[in-house]
């Protein structure tokens, strides 16, 4: 048996109990396996009751993290991505067991056994859906594709999904019903890097020809694009709602079932559970994030309202700026060359580690099963020699010893400072009452061995954003909280710690790497698992990049969210077939009530 394949059916057995013990139980569960591309098989989506196009009225989804941004290319963020999805369509997207799913702009996956994928892993053939139209009506064809990836690959256009354009020599239109993808190398994530999932989003060549380069940024049509999939945009406010119209042109004739949608933003992850499980206001309610006993009740009570599906995979962590923040630097506030004045010290960095209470975070908010302490970057292919590593357990004392042994002495008023630099840490996150709690668990700890901690908030619909400054992207701040799901190869997630990926200006702070790291030694790891196509090995690379991370303290994982963290959704509603690689609306088409 392929050990990817293995891989997938162990943790797809784990998720399925850790959902009955949702339904069961009222706790967030699940797990994220990863696979490699040797596994080549095609999936087909899920068939919802057959019904009428347009003939179900209107359908309300609540996004306590309200979307800003129509283009999946400059989104800040999920909220961004699930919203631009009803419209803008990839090649094909990642199903519920992590293998990619036909029910995009391809007519089939291409493996090497139908010849879509050539022997040395450098050519891939994807063979396009016929007579695709978008939604104003003209011809869809490899021309968008191609288009697609130049916009996001122009370095001026700054795209936040442009990590992998160094990888492919060239996308070329065979014909109009084929494109046809030349990796400089042999790939062996070749459907992650071209095609599938919540980044690949085809755009509208004819709409956006002007908008590559220095005009992708304030692009009318970021906020109205026009798309191939089963919704078109009636009208969008940003950080407030979005409506959606049936897409007349949509390629199955029968669907989508919904006449309308509306995406409601704003508001909280209580406040969207108690929508769906006990007011029956809103038909699906996304990623609630919300304290165990708060949800547990609602959900167990005999007249809830609502049903669960699994989301995104997520990993709670801690982002560390390698860059100063310092508001005096102006312009070159946390640039990447600019070092920080005491998170470029690695035993700063151990301390803070070696003294993060992951177990009282995950045991207090998340429960068992919906969340596990954890240390690794990656969740899957998982590392065991983190194990014994002492910025992966929890030792005060330990983390205390380490600052005084290498010059951090307490002053009169508690906080540590060495060369003048105190250990004064403004701490930031997005607005949501689990974090706020773990902000507190971790401030608390931190302060009695020499810190002091500042915690900051804002807005879900503020903080994911590139433009912000108290957001993820420009980060002036120090140590930053948040969550990202994996795809399931796990050479992305890696790869967003590469010195190339580092968030700046320059890049209009669209990149991956918020937290400024830079190691040639860790890029040459990364480099290594690119090019290694068996899988054995790309598991030891994995791992081998994953164990480089922890022990360097360039992030500090707190809680994996194991899995799945539930979306909330009516009884009545049908067709909802949750994957934690995708977007959560990636099959509203196949939605019905």
């Amino acid at each position: 048996m392929d050990q990817a394949v293995s891989h997938y059916r162990r943790a797809l057995a784990i998720m399925g109990a850790a959902l009955l013990l949702v339904a069961a139980c009222g706790q967030q569960a699940g797990t994220t396996p990863t696979a490699t591309a040797s596994v080549a098989a095609t999936a087909t989506a899920s068939v919802a009751p057959t019904a009428a196009r347009g003939t179900g009225g209107n359908l309300t989804i609540l996004y306590w993290q309200a979307p800003t941004i129509l283009n999946p290319h400059q989104a800040g963020g999920t909220k961004d991505n699930d919203a631009s999805r009803l419209i803008i369509e990839p090649l094909a997207s990642w199903g519920p067991d992590g293998k990619p799913l036909a029910n995009g702009l391809a007519a089939e996956i291409p493996t090497t056994q139908n010849g879509g994928v050539s022997s040395d892993l450098k050519t891939v053939t994807w063979k396009l859906r016929p007579n695709l139209k978008w939604s104003d009506g003209s011809a869809f064809s490899a021309d968008d594709v191609v288009f697609s990836w130049q916009y996001r690959c122009d370095k001026g256009t700054a795209a936040t999904t442009a990590i992998y354009c160094e990888d492919i020599a060239s996308v070329t239109a065979k014909d109009p019903n084929t494109v046809v993808v030349t990796f400089k190398a042999p790939t062996a994530n070749y459907w992650g890097e071209f095609g599938v999932g919540p980044s690949e989003g085809v755009l509208q060549k004819a709409q956006f020809a002007n908008c590559v380069g220095a005009a992708a940024k304030d692009c009318p049509a970021n906020q109205k694009p026009i798309g191939t999939g089963p919704y078109k945009l009636a009208s969008f406010k940003a950080g407030d709602v979005v409506t959606y119209d049936v897409n007349p042109n949509y390629r199955d004739p029968n669907k989508p079932f919904f006449k309308t949608v509306t995406i409601k933003g704003g508001g909280d992850a209580e406040g969207a559970a108690r929508a769906a499980c006990q007011t029956g206001e809103a038909d699906y309610s996304w990623n609630l994030q919300v304290p165990l006993a708060v949800l547990q009740p609602m959900i167990s009570a005999a007249d809830s309202k609502c049903q669960f599906a699994a989301t995104y995979n997520a990993l709670e962590r801690i982002t560390v700026n390698f860059a100063n923040p310092d508001p005096a630097l102006g312009d070159k506030r946390s640039e990447p060359d600019q070092k920080h004045p005491f998170l470029g010290d690695i035993n700063v960095r151990r301390a803070l580690a070696m003294s993060a209470n992951r177990a009282a975070v995950a045991e207090q908010l998340y429960g068992k099963p919906g969340g596990e302490p954890y240390c690794n970057v990656i969740v899957f292919p998982r590392s065991k020699s983190t194990d014994s590593l002492d910025v992966c357990k929890y030792d005060p004392a330990a983390a205390e010893k380490v600052l005084q042994d290498n010059g951090w002495v307490k002053g009169s008023d508690g906080i540590r400072a060495k060369g003048g630099v105190k250990l004064v840490i403004n701490y930031q996150t997005s607005t949501n009452a689990v974090r706020q709690k773990t902000q507190e668990i971790l401030k608390a700890d931190w302060e009695k061995i020499g810190f002091k901690v500042n915690i900051t908030n804002s807005s879900a619909t503020t903080f994911f954003t590139n433009t912000a400054p108290d957001g993820y992207a420009k980060f002036y701040a120090d140590l930053e909280e948040f969550a990202s799901s994996q795809d399931p190869d796990p050479t992305g997630f890696l790869q967003q710690y590469i010195c190339d990926e580092r968030n700046a200006k320059a890049n209009n702070w669209n990149k991956n790497n918020v937290g400024r790291f830079c190691d040639p030694a860790y890029d040459t790891l990364v480099n290594q698992l690119k090019s290694e196509t068996d899988p054995a090995k790309r598991d030891a690379l994995a791992i081998q990049a994953n164990d480089y991370l922890v022990k360097n303290v360039v992030v500090i994982s707190l809680v994996n969210r194991t899995a799945p963290t539930p979306n909330g959704y009516s009884k009545a509603l049908k067709g909802v077939q949750g994957s934690p690689f995708e977007s959560s609306l990636y099959d509203i088409a196949n939605w019905t009530k």
